[in-house]
């Protein structure tokens, strides 16, 4: 299709994030700096976490404007295997370092997540969602031509490999079950707009679920978190075990209607844990109060109804795939860390897209989000009516086929 201009709903979304995310850490880093210096006898300056966070915004923009203006996505395409064999090998690289004791593997709180290279940590989970939504377009777009999709040797043999690995380096061997959520939820998101059988897709939909409870069951630590949560909501006293749920409340609900304003933060001050990071949704509460929280939720749901948009009219089967592959991790990580801090869901380790401190899960989002930008500019007018796909017996119709889009 002649190329036209890209959507400027998810361009001004994405940048938008960004830019919130850099001021609410401008306002609430030096907060974190005491805490850690205080408490550990760190010695950061007032501006490093500022300072940490323009670095990956800046590095961000570049993979972002890369995958949008510079890279076509034939390229990225051509890569698919080599990028998610990449992905996998460090995965297994950083579990082999962190059983050998390893200084390159960065441990927190028992659980080896980052690589260590000394003026920077990098987390290979952070890669493997990219490669995988990457993967995926292109595997399930070709099973699709070759019509073998459903077929065990041919397609989910090599599917529940791939899976199955990222899972066991996710979940088990780094122990991040929020990842996993992600990871989980761009699998089957795929698999929904591929036309996998309906039959297959709940067989593997309950194989799933059920292996995720029982790895959920077999961990004390994730244990304890559930009956958190539990404690919680039943209106139990503060314990050390509630204490973060339960902070990440109060935060919200001191913010009431406009919030406190920027830089009053109190919770940021050493209160709540991880302020910055997975917690940083709480902050914004504290801050901006209910508007604020209303008006970035609403910023997060444009966006994602903009990528279903491009998804419906877009005509390739492995670019479709690609879009709704990042709707779906991007929906993941917005929903659970949104839940999970209002107390809907037990608290587990998730980044806020694009908003929390951390430049790597920004860098491979970014990625992602420009190839959906580059998506949109070769989408038709028209809803595209994806009937081979929504055929009897399979999953994944579309949803839009009448509505126009502007170009």
């Amino acid at each position: 299709m002649r190329k036209h201009k890209s959507d400027l709903v998810i361009l001004f979304a994405t940048l938008g994030l960004m830019v919130l995310g850099l001021i609410v850490i401008y306002a609430i880093g030096p907060m974190r700096a005491n805490v850690l210096n205080n408490a550990y006898g760190a010695n950061y300056d007032a501006n490093y976490f500022f300072i940490g966070q323009l670095r990956s915004v800046a590095i961000s923009l570049a993979a972002f404007f890369l995958s949008f203006k510079v890279i076509p996505y034939k390229y990225v395409k051509k890569f698919a295997k080599p990028i998610i064999i990449v992905a996998l090998s460090l995965s297994a690289l950083l579990w082999v370092l962190s059983l050998a004791g390893s200084s390159l593997a960065k441990c927190e709180l028992g659980e080896c997540r980052w690589f260590n290279l000394g003026f920077m940590s990098f987390q290979p989970a952070e890669l493997l969602k990219l490669a995988l939504v990457i993967y995926l377009a292109d595997f399930l777009a070709r099973k699709k031509e070759e019509g073998t999709i459903g077929q065990f040797r041919e397609f989910w043999l090599p599917l529940i490999i791939v899976a199955g690995a990222s899972l066991f380096f996710v979940v088990i061997a780094q122990g991040d079950l929020g990842t996993g959520v992600a990871i989980i939820a761009i699998i089957f998101g795929t698999l929904l707009v591929a036309g996998v059988p309906a039959k297959q897709y709940l067989i593997m939909l309950a194989v799933v679920f059920t292996v995720a409870i029982g790895a959920v069951a077999t961990s004390s630590h994730r244990m304890e978190r559930i009956y958190a949560w539990l404690d919680t909501i039943q209106g139990a006293e503060v314990t050390d075990s509630t204490y973060h749920i339960e902070n990440a409340m109060l935060a919200i609900g001191t913010g009431g209607f406009f919030g406190v304003g920027i830089g009053n933060s109190v919770q940021a001050t050493g209160y709540l844990p991880e302020s910055i990071n997975d917690s940083v949704f709480a902050i914004m509460g504290e801050t901006f109060g209910f508007v604020g929280l209303f008006a970035i939720i609403a910023v997060f749901g444009a966006l994602l109804i903009r990528m279903l948009k491009v998804a419906d009219h877009t005509a390739s089967p492995d670019q479709r795939i690609l879009v709704v592959g990042v709707f779906s991790w991007t929906l993941a990580q917005v929903a659970v860390n949104i839940m999970a801090m209002t107390g809907l869901v037990p608290v587990t380790g998730i980044t806020l897209p694009l908003l929390s401190y951390g430049g790597t899960s920004m860098l491979f989002i970014a990625f992602a989000l420009g190839l959906v930008l580059q998506i949109s500019c070769y989408t038709s007018r028209e809803g595209i009516n994806h009937e081979d796909i929504s055929s009897r017996g399979r999953l994944g119709g579309s949803h839009y086929s009448s509505r126009r889009r502007r170009s």
